[in-house]
């Protein structure tokens, strides 16, 4: 018992230390001796834990993203339920699925902010191996989110659903992998063009609620835009705008339905 106690300690410990530094380093800056170093562990017991420096990263992902998906998938079941056979609310849906992934930002035992900025920041550059490792994990909870989206708006066509997913994907990996590109662009930090100090004067779960409190309305609003013009003559044909209001009209199926 003490040694399977020791075993999992110290392969805890080796995932804990990956986290953080493929995180703040990425996976090709990240060597195995800087792993071993920081883990205090030797070579040996990382090749017995997991083989490879890849399976280690896949690793590091699994141990999260099993608790998430497990969550996300628990939490439109639950919604289905209660809806009784009814189309859920686009927002419901949203909530569901990134407002999950957003709460583990206030989470250090799910990994927290370390977590999702490992994971934005290797969404949006994978590599060929942590691309088919993430397309095994998602397959069956964006199946299924897919299909509660279809359901909530069915007369929105599903192709353009699936580029809004797409669209809601990217601006979620961009925002929690912490890229700051009016940074880069203006030498400003975001939280100084916004009035409210720079990131790192916040601590990670007020950084966690403040990054879901602006995303998620984003993210929700995104849905919700008007059809290309292309595509309106498909559906049917929004309102027309009242005198003087010039701003684009969202049609009837893209708005909030109420359950």
């Amino acid at each position: 018992m003490a040694d399977q106690k020791t075993n999992h300690d110290t392969r805890e410990r080796i995932l804990d230390v990956a986290e953080l530094l493929f995180m703040a380093h990425g996976y090709e800056g990240t060597s195995m001796r800087v792993i071993t170093t920081g883990a205090e562990v030797n070579l040996a017991a990382v090749n017995y834990h997991f083989g490879s420096k890849e399976a280690l990263l896949c690793e590091v992902f699994r141990r999260r993203l099993s608790w998430l998906n497990r969550e996300r998938l628990h939490a439109l079941d639950l919604l289905e339920a209660e809806a009784a056979g009814a189309p859920l609310k686009p927002s419901q849906i949203l909530e569901a699925f990134f407002g999950t992934l957003l709460r583990i930002g206030e989470d250090s035992s799910l990994g927290g902010m370390t977590f999702l900025r490992l994971l934005g920041r290797t969404l949006t550059q994978p590599a060929e191996f942590i691309r088919t490792f993430f397309a095994s994990e998602y397959a069956e909870v964006i199946d299924r989110y897919k299909q509660a989206l279809f359901s909530a708006l069915p007369d929105v066509p599903k192709a353009e659903l699936v580029w809004r997913l797409h669209f809601m994907l990217g601006a979620m990996s961009y925002a929690i992998a912490g890229t700051d590109v009016l940074r880069v662009l203006t030498g400003c930090e975001l939280g100084d063009w916004a009035g409210e100090g720079a990131a790192d004067s916040v601590d990670d779960r007020a950084l966690a609620r403040r990054l879901a409190q602006r995303l998620m309305p984003f993210l929700l609003g995104g849905l919700r835009a008007p059809l290309p013009s292309a595509l309106q003559s498909l559906t049917s044909s929004p309102a027309s705008p009242s005198e003087g209001d010039t701003a684009p009209q969202t049609p009837n199926h893209l708005q909030e339905k109420q359950p």
